[in-house]
């Protein structure tokens, strides 16, 4: 893989590790080398931060050999810390951990308790524990079969929500309004563990890992949890060893799909969100960069209803003190910097979510546009080939970029 010109830090060595070509990855390379780290990856190819100016060293994953491309990359970076950017890479971690050494020790310290993670990805068991530490949340259960379906829909009532364990994105999460929606969704839902289905998906989605959920099929567990009315919003938070260090709440105001992730956020200050964040890190001993999804009914009270224990969309960005998570996390090992206020407009559409949601949208001229103008490798390679570039803002154009101490432009 090529790599930017880079001139390294030396400062820490903080390792990204993802499995799927989701922007954020790239944007936390840029947060992180803000701060004094010196930044390497675990990616696949096609990913945009490969031409990243932040990074100092790139690994490759191949998805038939994920342990072992986890494995070689954590032993040839020796990171201080490990961030895994989606839930693939967080179970990819706790397998390695398993076999306990130097890698094992790093993980534990990138994640927090790791005894404590297969109740945190279960949903159910996830929530059941939220609710026993008193944070609002609706009820939700574990489906042992379909034959569970109807009782427990009786009991929960109509509208209500199917999730599928281990699924991302807003894939694997359907809302259903009568018995003949819940079977359908029921049904689909279990059969994405399939062998066949797994192997048409690796075709249609050119997704390499469903070839290997297609050798080993998995079951899936479905869990029914009770809807909730209102709008979504969502929490991205630092921790440490069981403690908070920084948080961003955001309310969503645009997503990619009624189930899909946010394109537009409103940073807002919420108690609940706070406590919920708090509540989490300190029951589950968490460490490193997490997220919890929320739904803020009508009279404006968040109900938690499940977590991204791994860095999100929101996790790069830098809002003020207490609110730049990547500073926050890098300072438990090391002195770090200060990055400043990426903007005062407490509405941010991301990018290139926003961008392709709606070239048109009205929030691309009233947001902050959370483009990556500093690093113009990943600004293109966000985009479709077809797609043009978005203007740069007006109020943007005379700001000098900001490169930190020990990094130098990129010359591709």
């Amino acid at each position: 893989m090529r790599l930017a010109d880079y001139r390294p830090v030396m400062g820490p060595r903080i390792l990204l590790a993802t499995t799927v070509v989701w922007p954020s990855a790239a944007r936390l390379a840029s947060a992180f080398a803000a701060v004094g780290a010196d930044v390497e990856a675990v990616f696949p190819d096609g990913h945009m931060i490969a031409g990243s100016r932040y990074l100092a060293a790139a690994h490759r994953y191949t998805p038939l050999l994920p342990l072992f491309s986890f494995s070689r990359a954590v032993g040839r970076a020796a990171p201080d810390l490990i961030v895994p950017c989606d839930d693939r890479a967080v179970a990819l971690l706790l397998q390695l951990a398993g076999r306990g050494g130097a890698t094992g020790a790093v993980i534990a310290r990138s994640l927090g308790r790791l005894g404590a993670y297969p109740e945190l990805i279960g949903r159910s068991a996830f929530i059941r524990a939220a609710r026993a530490a008193g944070i609002r949340a609706p009820q939700t259960v574990a489906l042992a079969g379909e034959h569970q379906l109807d009782a427990e829909l009786a009991r929960l009532g109509f509208p209500a929500v199917l999730k599928a364990d281990g699924s991302h994105g807003g894939d694997g999460v359907a809302v259903v309004r009568n018995r003949a929606q819940a079977q359908q969704a029921f049904r689909r839902l279990s059969a994405a563990g399939s062998r066949l289905r797994n192997l048409v998906r690796a075709f249609t989605r050119k997704d390499i890992h469903f070839l290997h959920d297609a050798a080993v099929p998995q079951a899936v567990s479905i869990s029914l949890q009770s809807f909730v009315p209102g709008q979504p919003a969502t929490t991205a938070f630092a921790c440490w060893k069981g403690r908070v260090l920084a948080a961003i709440h955001m309310d969503v105001l645009e997503t990619l799909g009624s189930t899909g992730p946010a394109s537009v956020m409103r940073r807002v200050d919420c108690p609940d969100m706070d406590q919920a964040a708090i509540r989490v890190a300190e029951r589950f001993g968490l460490s490193g960069l997490h997220g919890l999804d929320f739904v803020r009914d009508p009279s404006g009270k968040a109900h938690l209803i499940e977590i991204n224990p791994r860095a999100t969309q929101a996790s790069p960005l830098a809002l003020g003190p207490g609110r730049d998570l990547a500073a926050a996390l890098a300072g438990c090992v090391f002195p770090a910097g200060a990055r400043p206020l990426l903007t005062q407009n407490p509405v941010i559409a991301l990018f290139p979510q926003e961008w392709r949601r709606n070239p048109q949208s009205d929030w691309l001229k009233s947001a902050y546009l959370d483009a990556p103008w500093d690093d113009p490798a990943v600004l293109k390679a966000c985009l479709e080939p077809a797609e043009p570039v978005p203007p740069r803002p007006a109020a943007l154009a005379e700001r000098p970029v900001l490169v930190p101490e020990g990094v130098r432009a990129s010359t591709h």
